[in-house]
């Protein structure tokens, strides 16, 4: 994993922080939701050397419920972002568990059939990892829900065909969030956290292999390819994804700074060895 850069996320522009899933297009377009339940779109601006130069929004706005109406309390808090082939949205929510499925980020969302056993989650360790991989299966980690195999509760397939596996993390670590790779591997954001050493992380890639062994309701772990401790910017990141750019392979990153006086959001840029 090469650096390419970071900015800062200027979130008195947004009108909110608390970001998490994190999705990106070809084009540069970054969406990230808020565990406070809302939305923003930006583009984002490179330059001649591929550094990131600058965020500018698009929109934002509130997430919706059912009936169309902002979400509230304890039923707003978004952790994971996903895009069908469709362009419809899927996003994953703890403390209320459940998955919706949006048309249109700013639209209405419906109730998607949730993984067997996702409503045993811990209140606040939740649905924090959700995609889509290329050949259409979806990949879903909970944060803090424990597995029969070991490692943390994992589940592949779709709705009313899952199938649950084990993901084993480093010692210490939770997987929060998760990109699926054109080659049909996925990559891991795995977070940690202690009073005395604070934020630290690290980026993991489930091969094609390991995702047919989770098929098979194996225990899987990833291989690391990256490690978020200094001279890395250190902060509580919580999204990550990826695209193809002109033959290269981008992946961002993306910092939940908790609505906190000491904590930033951070988005970092790295390129991945095709």
């Amino acid at each position: 994993m090469r650096l390419l850069g970071g900015l800062r996320i200027n979130t008195g522009v947004l009108g909110f922080g608390g970001l998490s899933g994190l999705h990106m297009t070809p084009k540069l377009v970054l969406t990230a939701i808020s565990d406070l339940g809302h939305f923003a779109e930006m583009t984002l601006a490179l330059d001649e050397a591929w550094r990131p130069r600058r965020l500018d929004l698009i929109r934002s706005g509130p997430l919706r419920n059912l009936r169309g109406q902002p979400l509230i309390g304890t039923w707003r808090d978004a952790e994971a972002l996903a895009r069908l082939p469709d362009g419809s949205w899927l996003i994953g929510f703890e403390r209320r568990h459940r998955i919706q499925r949006h048309r249109r980020l700013d639209g209405a969302g419906e109730l998607v059939p949730p993984p067997p056993g996702l409503e045993q989650s811990p209140h606040n360790a939740g649905l924090e990892s959700l995609t889509v991989l290329s050949d259409g299966r979806w990949l879903a980690l909970s944060e803090g829900l424990a597995a029969p195999q070991g490692g943390r509760m994992g589940w592949l397939g779709q709705p009313g065909q899952w199938r649950g596996f084990g993901y084993l993390p480093a010692a210490g670590h939770m997987p929060v969030d998760a990109a699926a790779l054109p080659d049909g591997g996925v990559l891991v954001l795995e977070r940690s956290f202690s009073l005395l050493a604070g934020f630290a992380g690290r980026l993991v890639r489930l091969s094609p292999a390991a995702l047919r062994a989770a098929a098979e309701g194996a225990l899987v772990e990833g291989e690391s390819l990256l490690a978020l401790v200094p001279p890395l910017p250190t902060d509580n990141y919580e999204g990550v994804a990826v695209t193809e750019r002109e033959g290269r392979m981008l992946v961002a990153l993306v910092s939940d700074d908790n609505e906190s006086f000491w904590q930033r959001s951070l988005l970092l840029l790295f390129e991945m060895p095709l």
